[in-house]
């Protein structure tokens, strides 16, 4: 207890704990943000599903190498990228970082 009185009188001490603070709360906002960006449509019992993942901005190949750990990349569009065979216990993954938009089926025809 005598380590975190010695970090609070401190300014450095201070600065760390702060940044680590912001650090945790960032990690929950992700988490408990994931399940939101999911599609009601989505809900179902296939194991595997057919997925279009919308971002703010045009996919790069950053974000295309992301997502293939995922699944099949089958195309990406002006904002967004078609991945194919995800698990299901995989979608929340998927949606966890702050620069995806939402998750949802695929547009067929769009």
């Amino acid at each position: 207890m005598s380590l975190l009185l010695q970090a609070l009188n401190s300014t450095r001490g201070r600065v760390v704990i702060g940044v680590l603070a912001a650090y945790c709360s960032f990690q929950l906002w992700l988490t408990l943000a994931a399940p939101g960006k999911i599609s009601p449509e989505l809900a179902g019992n296939s194991d595997k599903l057919n997925v279009q993942i919308e971002l703010p901005f045009t996919p790069e190949r950053f974000h295309v190498l992301a997502f293939q750990q995922y699944g099949r990349v089958s195309g990406t569009d002006e904002r967004s990228i078609e991945l194919r065979g995800v698990k299901r216990r995989d979608l929340t993954a998927i949606a966890r970082p702050y620069w995806v938009t939402s998750v949802g089926p695929i547009k067929e025809g769009g």
